[in-house]
Parts: structure tokens; sequence; C-alpha cells
């Protein structure tokens, strides 16, 4: 059915709820003990030593059971009243204004996708993709086997004529563009962008404030990535999909839309038994609408490097991550080793020494931070002289480093920007920039646009004598780099720079060779 636009009217402290009135986050979920909830502290405390000795780099974590939070933490610098990048378990949020539209009789899932766009269609329709509805989008069965780019202008046109290979619904291929025009259809069926149409019917009520979303070159939010919400916003979205989607005695989203949305729609890998897919990870559990299932009769939202909501109905229970990950599927392997087996049918009795234990081994927790060290001679060496790079492909043209006060202070300046950040030693010290941090989706044309100044925390350290290592964490992304500065030829005038990106696998680095004037 063809719609026309309408326009309808602290920080690094894991906390219980003994620790809930220093929060400076909005507190709008109740908050409750483990044990008194029929969870054990001391399964919790298993799980922590587990995330200490992995390779998972947590910067958030939240645990509600019977709609409590009875468990909650942030890695130091991440801290509760900061947004966190949450990659694809956007896609989560955009397929739940889909699921408003559709209750509004805005559109209908079997609505033509080319119904929306006529003035993008490319010359020759085909029959795939004149067959293409709003629901292949959702179960990512859109029958396009390559994805559609994202370096143009036009995204809509670029996704239109990507060609439809296969029926659409009858294979899955995983596609943040497909998720992208959802997020298109919903901008021209209501004229507004998802995320100010969310604002009043979901935002509003569940108390999430603070949100914004990535929007592309046509203004359209990404819809697939992009969105960033704090650790208990999506703790709510989790809660309120537990609750048939009624919050606080009102039907916000329709249970028959919750129940549609978390089903299983298609299998990622329909190759396999039902008894090898019980032996494999999460990752392989089926999809439904944007949001895909898990073990042990859950589901889940998801987003690239472990930003997880994890709905567990049998147990009344959602589990939420933010984090940077190498293997995002293995902190879910943690939650069914050590928690899921710590939640009992009943409340507990109070267990008073693991509670104290677990605020005592929390109340340190946080990133690594290298440790305070000096350089005297070769930071006065350095204060003030300028290294010039030739041409790269980070569009680097020069920087400068100078020292005071144990601040470090690093002046960049690219082929179109100049950006200052300051580095503490022994500590993180926090600012704002307008630099880019490092992204997955940085290819993307405007990637990036439509959010605000990107918090940073940044510390120095001078590993050896030569040695300059500059660590900035963007604290509302996922990721964190690296300057090292090779001091080894010096008295040749050169410096050696490398640009290190935290994104896993593995770092990527750029090598520069600069010299000094």
């Amino acid at each position: 059915m063809k719609k026309t636009s309408v326009i309808p009217i602290l920080t690094g402290l894991f906390l219980f709820c003994f620790s809930c009135a220093d929060q400076k986050t909005t507190i709008s979920l109740p908050r409750s003990t483990p044990e008194a909830e029929g969870v054990s502290s001391r399964a919790i405390l298993t799980f922590l030593d587990s995330a200490k000795a992995g390779r998972h780099e947590f910067h958030s974590f939240m645990f509600l059971r019977h709609g409590k939070v009875i468990a909650e933490g942030w890695w130091n610098p991440y801290a509760p009243e900061l947004k966190h990048t949450l990659y694809s378990t956007s896609k989560s949020f955009t397929s739940t204004a889909i699921g408003l539209a559709v209750k509004e009789k805005l559109l209908s899932l079997e609505d033509n996708v080319i119904s929306f766009f006529p003035e993008y269609l490319p010359d020759s329709v085909s029959n795939y993709l004149a067959s293409l509805k709003i629901k292949h989008l959702l179960t990512m069965s859109a029958g396009q086997m390559k994805e559609p780019p994202m370096d143009s202008d036009e995204w809509i046109r670029a996704f239109l004529e990507t060609p439809v290979v296969r029926e659409p619904g009858t294979i899955y291929r995983y596609s943040s563009m497909a998720s992208f025009i959802l997020s298109a259809i919903i901008q021209k069926v209501t004229g507004q962008r998802v995320i100010d149409y969310l604002s009043p019917r979901l935002f509003v009520p569940l108390g999430i404030e603070d949100a914004d979303w990535e929007t592309n070159p046509e203004g359209i939010n990404t819809g697939g990535w992009g969105l960033r919400l704090k650790t208990e916003d999506l703790a709510k979205l989790g809660q309120l999909y537990l609750q048939k989607g009624i919050w606080n005695g009102k039907q916000i989203l329709s249970s028959e839309w919750v129940e549609e949305a978390t089903s299983l729609k298609i299998h990622q890998n329909p190759e396999l038994t039902d008894e090898q897919r019980a032996s494999l990870n999460d990752a392989v559990q089926g999809y439904c609408y944007q949001f895909w299932r898990a073990k042990n009769n859950s589901y889940m939202a998801n987003g690239a490097f472990g930003q997880f909501i994890l709905v567990i109905p049998d147990k009344d229970a959602v589990i939420v991550f933010t984090a940077e990950s190498p293997d995002m599927w293995g902190e879910l392997d943690m939650v069914w080793k050590y928690l899921y087996p710590g939640i009992t049918h009943n409340a507990l009795p109070p267990d008073k020494r693991s509670e104290e234990e677990l605020k005592q081994r929390l109340a340190s927790l946080s990133l690594p931070l290298p440790d305070k060290t000096a350089n005297e001679a070769l930071s006065s060496k350095l204060s003030g002289r300028l290294i010039i790079f030739p041409e790269n492909q980070k569009k680097i043209e020069s920087m400068s480093l100078g020292f005071s006060n144990d601040i470090c202070h690093l002046k960049i300046n690219t082929d179109t920007a100049a950006y200052e950040i300051d580095f503490a030693a022994g500590k993180w010290l926090y600012g704002e920039t307008l630099r880019h941090g490092p992204s997955i989706f940085e290819h993307a044309k405007g990637s990036l646009q439509g959010l605000p100044p990107f918090k940073i925390a940044g510390t120095f350290s001078w590993p050896d004598e030569n040695t300059l290592e500059l660590t900035l964490r963007y604290i509302e992304n996922c990721h964190s780099e690296k300057l090292i500065f090779h001091f080894e030829e010096m008295d040749k005038n050169i410096i050696r720079t490398d640009l290190k990106s935290s994104i896993p696998p593995g770092n990527r680095i750029v090598k520069l060779e600069g010299s000094v004037k």
C-alpha cells in the first residue's frame, strides 16, 4: 500500500542499590538487592572474576530481576550519566518505531518498499525488487547479496539500485542498509526522523532523555546504527518488552507486536539441525524483527563489539552490557555460565558477606590506566616544536606537543581543521572534541553526522625514555585510540608516530614519519 507523507501531531563503580544515591544519572527504575530478588551475589562475583581474567573490555553492566535493578556498574572512565554508541542495537529501536507505526495504521508490514520511494526507483524494476516488503527488511531477507554503498548523497537510491538477486523472504543476509530503509520509511510516512517519532511514544514515557542518533547526508537517521543512549535506557527497553509493552500500567507498545517482533522468523544458518544449533553460540539461534533469538528461550538486541539487551522471559530478567569486545558472543557465554545459574525461583536469604565483598571489590573497578611517569628533558625539548607530516591517509598535516603541570597539550592540524586535546599523567582528563574517533562506519558519507561534540578522556605516559604514549578514550563511543610518538631519531629531527585504533580484531595502525621544525 503506497503511503503519502503525513505529519502527525561514580565513575568507575559497580553499584548496588546501597550506593545508588551517589549516581548522577536520573533514576526511574526501582532498585533492590540480588538476594531479595532471587539472585546470588556470589554468582555475580564469579562473573566478575571471569570478566577480569578475560579479553572482554566491559564499559557498563545492568542486571534487572522482577523489574528491579539488582546490580549495575560502569568501568571508569565510563559513567552512568554518559551515553554510549549502540551500533546495531539501534536496529531494535527502529523496529519498535515500525511497530508503533503499524499500530497507528501508518503502514503495514505487507507494504511494498518501492511504493514509498517512487522518486528513487531505477529505470528497470525487477520482479524481486517489486515484491520486496517491509517485513523482508525487518527479517534481514531483502534478497540483496551485497551491501548497498553508503558513499553517496542518496542512500535510498543506492539501496534501490542494488540488485535483489534472491526472492525476498527466502534467505538471511544481514544488512544495516535494510534497517536504514526502515528509518527512511518512518520519516516518509510521518514527516519526522525516527528519533523524533519515538520521542513522545517511547522515550518520554520511559524517561529516556538526551538521546541522539546519527543522520545520513539526506537528514535521515541511520536506523541500523548510530543511536546513543545511557545504560539504564537500554534496560528500560528490555523491561518494556519483557512486560509485553506495558509501562507504568499503560500499553505503550502492543503485546501483539512484542510477540511478533521477538519470535523466530528466519534462521541465519538453515542447514543446521536443532541439535547442532543448540551446541553453538547465540549467533545462530534465529532472527526476528531486528531482534535476535538467543539460548534458554530468550531474545536480544545486540550491536557490534558487545552492546547487548538480553531479555530472559522464563527468569523474568533483563541483562544489559556495553563494551568493546573482540568476541561479543563470548559475553553471552559468560551470562549462561555464571549469571544464569545464579537466578532462582524464590528470594534468597540475605548474604551480607558476599554483598560486602562485592561492594569492596567493585569500588575499584576501572579500565587500565598507565602509571604516572615523567621525562623532563624530552618534554622541555619538544614543547613548542612543530612536527610536519607528508601527505597521509589521516590527512594530518602537523602536530605539536606541550607540557605543563602534568598535562600534555596536543595540537593536531589536518587539511580542514585544527584540534586541541589535553592528556593527564596518571589519571583521566575529561574534555570534548570535534575530532571524530574510530568507527566501523567511518567509510559512510557523513559518518557521525548529527551528533554533538564528542566527550573524551585522555591520559599520557612515557613507557621508556624515547616513547610517549597518548591514550584517548571516546567515552560515549565503544572505541579508543593511542598516539605513540617515537623519538629515537630526534637527533635527525625525525619523529615517528603510530596512530592505533582499538577496533578489534587486532588493532588498526597508521604509521607516520614527521620532521621536527
